[in-house]
């Protein structure tokens, strides 16, 4: 496995924004031989997200980086036939197809399942949508921020209460959790191919997604739960897996569902045994009924040292805690370099987020920077069996770039 579980797998990465190509970064990072397959110019329009309105500024591509690692650029003007026949001699030869077009786009440039599964039937091939492939809105554009969080229900329940605004998302955070559905269902049809000899089409989409991660809430309404009202921070009903403030405005959430048995440890640790014989909170039916008073013991107690030190206190009895990270801490994080979720560039000392999939003896590839738009085009060609003639003459058509 020096090579990577995956090395020989060719892939053709015909995909934007966000969940199809990470999908397609995972299988690159466990040794695939990755094509992305994008416009000549500008290339992926992804390649341009740091430069919308509320984006961290820096020099270096940091979506790009992260999202077209370890991959080859191939840059396809697809409404050209020369282009596509291009494609259609690469899907011969290929394991995978990813896209996540809509299906009408997909229609219209001649690269359904339909379209190439007649050229290859070991294909894997792989599409990604907003809202699935059936049904009215198997058209509609979906982002994360709208098809996986808004529509599932999260934004709404992730606000401090139903008085303050619906929480916005970040960027990509649905996005990667679904690349990683998307990634199983490609790996679930490789290892089914490799009972039948034959290639199938696999799907998700950010909708179904949502709903998944959200899947508690979701199932519990579906049978009828009765759901109360969700109240702010100070007024929640357990004050033992509550968040709190420390005095150097750093937050630390309490996990104890081991509440009975930790309660006294908890109590030491904050330097209040006190509260371990105070009939006000004996039991934990009296906690729970005067968690608004407790919660504000705590408020009053975490607000007296800084987080680090809380740290140092509570991990030190054991207790169940997490802390409320910043982007700050990220680079500086022992756990996560220790355990490779941040590795490094190749021949660079810049880090970048690893999947998070590990397999014992599988190697992973040293990530690589990412391609420039078209950057292996020639080279890409040449294999595909097209010689310099051939090459010049896509070329001059605009098909190749």
């Amino acid at each position: 496995m020096e090579k990577g579980i995956f090395d020989g797998l060719k892939v053709l990465d015909c995909a934007s924004f966000i969940a199809a190509p990470a999908a397609a970064t995972v299988l690159a990072d466990f040794g695939a031989d990755v094509i992305k397959i994008e416009p000549p110019g500008a290339g992926d329009p992804y390649r341009n997200l740091p430069n919308l309105p509320g984006y961290p500024h820096s020099e270096h591509n940091f979506a790009w980086m992260l999202e077209a690692r370890n991959k080859k650029s191939l840059a396809l003007d697809l409404t050209k036939p020369e282009a596509r026949e291009v494609l259609y001699k690469l899907v011969t030869e290929a394991d995978v197809f990813i896209t996540n077009m809509p299906p009408q786009v997909r229609q219209k440039l001649g690269i359904t399942h339909d379209h190439l599964v007649h050229l290859n039937d070991r294909l894997i091939y792989a599409s990604f949508t907003g809202y699935g492939e059936k049904g009215d809105e198997a058209n509609k554009p979906g982002f994360d921020s709208n098809a996986y969080w808004a529509r599932s229900g999260l934004m709404d329940l992730v606000r401090a209460d139903e008085d303050t605004t619906p929480a916005r998302s970040v960027a990509g955070m649905g996005d990667h959790p679904c690349a990683m559905a998307f990634y199983g269902a490609i790996v679930t049809a490789l290892f089914q191919r490799e009972k039948t000899g034959k290639g199938s089409h696999v799907s998700t989409n950010l909708m179904a997604n949502g709903i998944w991660a959200n899947g508690v809430l979701a199932q519990a309404k579906l049978v009828g739960a009765k759901f109360k009202k969700r109240k702010p921070r100070e007024e929640a009903l357990n004050a033992v897996t509550n968040h709190y403030k420390c005095r150097d405005g750093r937050w630390i959430i309490l996990s104890l569902l081991n509440e009975e048995r930790q309660w006294p440890t908890l109590a030491r640790c904050l330097g209040r045994e006190d509260l371990v014989d105070d009939p006000r909170f004996a039991t934990k039916a009296d906690r729970h009924s005067r968690s608004v008073e407790l919660i504000r013991i705590f408020d009053e107690t975490f607000a007296t040292r800084d987080l680090a030190e809380w740290r140092k206190v509570l991990d030190g009895n054991g207790l169940v805690f997490g802390v409320v990270g910043i982007l700050d801490d990220i680079p500086n994080d022992r756990q996560m370099i220790e355990n490779e979720v941040l590795v490094r560039f190749e021949n660079d000392t810049m880090l970048t987020v690893n999947s998070p999939i590990f397999i014992d003896g599988a190697k992973k590839v040293q990530p690589r920077k990412p391609p420039g738009v078209g950057e292996h085009s020639d080279e890409i060609l040449r294999q595909a069996g097209y010689d310099e003639a051939a090459i010049r003459k896509l070329r001059a058509s605009g098909a190749v770039a």
